[in-house]
């Protein structure tokens, strides 16, 4: 048994634990602050905080809203998930995975099929996480979601962000979070059913006083033709790292990618799946894209 467990939040004091939390995830500007005053305010009008407790204390939790989408049949309801954390000492515990369950279970008795959120493309980490674990897929790209952000984590780069549609009634999702995971795709299931990378990152230049490159990766110059129904696309596999150690090529990947998922979502693709592999000396990070809904398996 884990040593923490998921509950439904509900009182003031409740909030004020989760207001703090999210100090110790995001650290560096109050401004990014989710006050308790409106956490209690939305959970009274639909609202879901959910949070993951182990010793009486909150570790995690996930935080999001009822709100609406425009369609072109009408507004339809759905479920904005706005925050989710997990205190630094608890991560790759389950704790994210065990909430991102947990609020499934609520909105789905809420009658919704829905949920949205966002999250920088660039982070491998919440890249895996989102698309290969739970199942959600994305078409839709934000310049700048949320303006100048001056926490440390995003202060300094465009707050680009994926949107993500999370259809919870859905084989796909259903397997996703079910106790028999999903065997972990590498970058031998891609090749195996003739899935290229799209291009070859390259190393920074020699460093004669090192006697070697930097190893950064660099992106392409130029977005290569989207033509194929499977697209391999590769992206920093610690975008973090290689921003503390070169921000001006940090933002050379923000604009990169910036242009190559706009032109990929114009042209049809949507992001279904993504590949963390360890099989090499260095980690490698590919995003999955089709053009229509086929993953690479045929259980989703």
């Amino acid at each position: 048994m884990p040593s923490w467990t998921i509950h439904l939040l509900e009182t003031p004091e409740e909030m004020l634990a989760v207001e703090e939390l999210q100090r110790r995830v995001w650290p560096g500007s109050e401004t990014e602050i989710v006050p308790a005053h409106l956490l209690i305010t939305a959970i009274r009008n639909g609202g879901v905080v959910l949070g993951a407790l182990a010793n009486e204390e909150i570790v995690g939790f996930v935080f999001g809203f009822p709100g609406l989408e425009f369609t072109p049949d009408g507004p339809r309801p759905k479920h904005c998930s706005h925050m989710a954390g997990v205190r630094p000492d608890y991560r790759d515990s389950g704790i994210g995975f065990a909430l991102k369950r947990a609020q499934w279970q609520m909105v789905r008795h809420q009658g919704l099929d829905h949920i949205t959120w966002t999250y920088d493309p660039l982070l491998s980490r919440n890249a895996y996480f989102n698309i290969a674990r739970l199942g959600a897929v994305c078409s839709t790209y934000h310049r700048s979601e949320y303006g100048s952000m001056r926490d440390e984590l995003n202060a300094g780069l465009p707050s680009d962000r994926f949107q993500v549609d999370w259809w919870i009634n859905t084989k796909r999702v259903e397997r996703r979070l079910g106790k028999r995971a999903r065997p972990t795709l590498s970058l031998n299931h891609l090749l195996r059913v003739g899935v290229h990378p799209l291009y070859t990152l390259q190393a920074g230049p020699f460093d004669a006083a090192q006697g070697k490159a930097d190893n950064l990766p660099r992106p392409p110059e130029h977005v290569p033709p989207l033509e194929a129904q499977l697209i391999a696309a590769e992206i920093p596999s610690d975008f973090m790292a290689l921003k503390s150690a070169d921000f001006s090529l940090a933002r050379d990947w923000r604009f990169f990618s910036r242009e190559f998922f706009e032109t990929a979502f114009a042209k049809g693709y949507i992001v279904t799946d993504f590949v963390f592999d360890k099989s090499e000396d260095l980690p490698r990070s590919f995003y999955i894209l089709t053009d229509g809904e086929s993953t690479l398996d045929a259980s989703g």
